[in-house]
């Protein structure tokens, strides 16, 4: 093995050292700040994190039933028809 593939082997080992660093930091929660120093964030520390998931749940519900109104054609139609009624009413 030559100088070459030595260097090129330190930086695949680093390169792959300090994306398993990262990985696990991003797992646990851990940042860090411009200095480079790390800072523990825990997911529960806002209060209103459960009622935001809650919304969060409920309109996605919400959304899948809209793009299931708006891509079934049938449905559509119906519904125009409908609408069109109501406003003839």
């Amino acid at each position: 093995m030559g100088w070459a593939e030595a260097v090129v082997a330190i930086i695949i080992v680093i390169t792959i050292g300090k994306v398993m660093t990262s990985k696990y930091r991003a797992q646990n929660g851990i940042l860090e700040d411009e200095d480079g120093n790390a800072i523990t964030v825990t997911p529960s520390a806002d209060p209103d994190a459960g009622r935001l998931r809650e919304e969060v749940k409920y309109l996605k519900e919400r959304v899948a039933v809209l793009e299931k109104i708006a891509t079934d054609d049938r449905g559509a139609r119906e519904l125009e028809n409908e609408i069109e009624k109501l406003r003839d009413q």
